[in-house]
């Protein structure tokens, strides 16, 4: 049987990404975007969110923006 570093065998560390919301992984999108995050936020997010699904909603997330600044954009010169 192979543990993890603290002698556990990964269930508590697979629970504790399990409980990360969709708007959890949003909210810390949205604090990344504006560039201002507590250490503790930041530990708490790479303690509990899922790393694949964080860079999916980054992406989304970052193509949601230019989206709304290619319509701002369009209004305003058109």
């Amino acid at each position: 049987m192979r543990g993890d570093a603290n002698g556990g065998h990964g269930g508590e560390d697979g629970a504790a990404r399990k409980k990360a919301s969709v708007f959890g992984l949003f909210k810390a999108v949205a604090w990344s975007f504006f560039g201002v995050r507590r250490r503790a936020d930041l530990e708490s997010d790479i303690a509990q969110l899922n790393p694949v699904a964080l860079i999916v909603v980054g992406v989304v997330c970052a193509a949601i923006f230019i989206g709304v600044l290619l319509v701002i954009v369009h209004f305003v010169v058109g």
